[in-house]
């Protein structure tokens, strides 16, 4: 059996599951307390952080790897785009750039060099591109979800949280409606129940 190490609220354990639950390919997911791990995850993944996927005997331990390990084992709606290099090329803007916002914006009091609404703004230039794209159709880069969608998910959500308000209230009409859509899918609400 596969076997998931979690933490439910991480966006990239997040991430990880969704792809695992599309793909159909069955495991088990176990919950990580962060200030107790479990020593038989640090065993196969000294490093500690979550997700961490034991798959037959392979450990994959960061997130977009265990969503690609899952698709190649099943991607009946097609989300790799037949792996087309705009997928890499968002999810790096997201994960190397806007995660840097995101952090910023949502822990503004450890990066007390700059005011709260400035991380924001920089967060923002990325929610502006991101609903551009989504400017003829419902998805990022095609008329289904993609492996980009679900891996970004997780990191928009994050960040139209940490200010409710000011998310709803921007111009971001397609981005918003983009993010709703996916929080009352199946496939989320599944993988994030308790």
């Amino acid at each position: 059996m596969n076997t998931l190490y979690s933490f439910r609220r991480c966006p990239y354990a997040m991430r990880a599951r969704m792809a695992l639950r599309y793909s159909g390919v069955p495991v088990e997911i176990i919950e990580v307390s962060l200030k107790a791990k479990p020593a038989e995850m640090l065993a196969i993944s000294p490093k500690g952080t979550v997700p961490v996927l034991n798959a037959e005997g392979r450990v994959i331990d960061e997130s977009l790897e265990i969503m690609r390990w899952a698709l190649a084992q099943n991607d009946p709606d097609g989300w790799l785009l037949e792996d087309d290099a705009r997928i890499a090329e968002l999810i790096e803007a997201n994960d190397q750039g806007f995660k840097t916002h995101l952090n910023r914006y949502k822990y503004a009091e450890r990066y007390p060099e700059q005011p709260m609404e400035v991380y924001r703004a920089e967060g923002a230039l990325f929610l502006q591109r991101l609903d551009e794209l989504l400017t003829d159709r419902e998805y990022l880069l095609a008329d289904h979800p993609s492996l980009a969608d679900i891996a970004l998910l997780p990191f928009v959500r994050q960040f139209a949280h940490v200010d409710r308000e000011w998310f709803t209230q921007t111009p971001y009409l397609r981005l918003q409606a983009w993010l709703q859509r996916f929080l009352e899918s199946d496939l989320f609400t599944s993988v994030m129940k308790k």
